[in-house]
């Protein structure tokens, strides 16, 4: 059975959505840069769930929606938290630590190549239609232009680094694939469970590592956790979960392509950085992957030169 025919069609707002999720989720790696200067990974981490789960909850209180109460749920909202959120986060903080940032993009940005692999292992081949792998193969080759081939110069420098960051992408891609299961519920609901799950887990381990009553972050760092909760976390997870349930889960995923364009305009606006060639003919190879892994599948010219009109019964006299 193939799980992209139930589901709802995508309408334009959720391209727009999909650009939205992408400027979020970009921007998060300047805040989080900026927050782990005086707040230890595993606090910062911490926080940000903390922050964002409350956030959702007390919304959902207000919108009169409830969550659900069954351990089952529950079960699923933790097994999300660990493949979205606690493990990815943990292991691309600890990995940028040693490797640039530049080739941590390139590996992070693999997710909508393992979330293709994925479903058609899980899905078989209803779903892996070669649209949609040509789709992710000229997004990564847009994204490795944008970014810089040069990137790929410190590549196995330090290996068990990049394994993280590529374990971290395949987490994603997982917690894409199984986001599909909470199509039943609210967007608000799996995004709220999956982030206080994720604060279960995070906030012990908090405080036994890194007792965070002795810590003194500075105001930069403190600015930057809330803005990373409410806004790359609490807001981009709700987006996350409705796009799951229109445009799929690798169609969701190539807003890991976005994010390269997205950065590199932030650069040349606010900082006055130059605009290689190179760059401009990776966004074109991006826009053109991000067009076939989300767009509708449309009729071939053939089917529509041999489709037959239909016939309507003679009106009785």
């Amino acid at each position: 059975m193939n799980p992209d025919a139930s589901k709802p069609t995508a309408k334009p707002i959720d391209y727009l959505l999909l650009l939205c999720l992408a400027t979020l989720w970009g921007a998060s790696y300047s805040l989080i840069k900026v927050g782990v200067e005086t707040i230890p990974p595993i606090t910062f981490i911490a926080g940000r769930t903390v922050i964002a789960g409350a956030l959702l909850l007390a919304v959902m209180r207000m919108r009169g929606i409830t969550m659900p109460r069954d351990l089952r749920t529950w079960a699923r909202f933790l097994f999300q938290a660990l493949m979205n959120s606690v493990l990815p986060f943990t292991l691309i903080a600890w990995a940028e630590q040693t490797i640039d940032a530049g080739l941590a993009a390139i590996l992070n940005s693999m997710t909508p190549i393992f979330t293709f692999l994925l479903t058609w292992l899980l899905m078989r081949p209803e779903t892996a239609r070669f649209r949609k792998l040509i789709g992710v193969a000229t997004g990564f080759a847009g994204v490795t232009l944008i970014v810089g081939v040069g990137a790929l110069e410190g590549i196995g420098r330090d290996v068990v680094a990049e394994l993280a960051v590529i374990a971290a992408t395949i987490c994603y891609a997982g917690a894409a694939i199984f986001g599909r299961t909470f199509s039943n519920l609210s967007p608000l609901a799996p995004a709220a469970g999956s982030l206080l799950c994720g604060a279960v887990v995070l906030v012990p381990v908090s405080l036994i590592v890194d007792r965070p009553w002795t810590l003194s972050p500075s105001t930069q760092s403190l600015e930057a956790l809330v803005g990373l909760a409410v806004c790359s976390t609490a807001l981009a997870f709700v987006i996350f979960f409705r796009l799951i349930r229109t445009l799929g889960s690798v169609g969701t995923t190539a807003q890991a392509y976005l994010r390269a364009p997205i950065g590199v305009a932030i650069g040349v606006v606010t900082l006055g950085e130059q605009l290689a060639w190179s760059s401009g003919l990776g966004l074109l190879l991006v826009l053109a992957g991000v067009a076939a892994m989300t767009t509708q599948r449309l009729p071939s010219i053939r089917s529509m030169l041999t489709r037959r009109p239909t016939e309507t019964a003679p009106a009785k006299q």
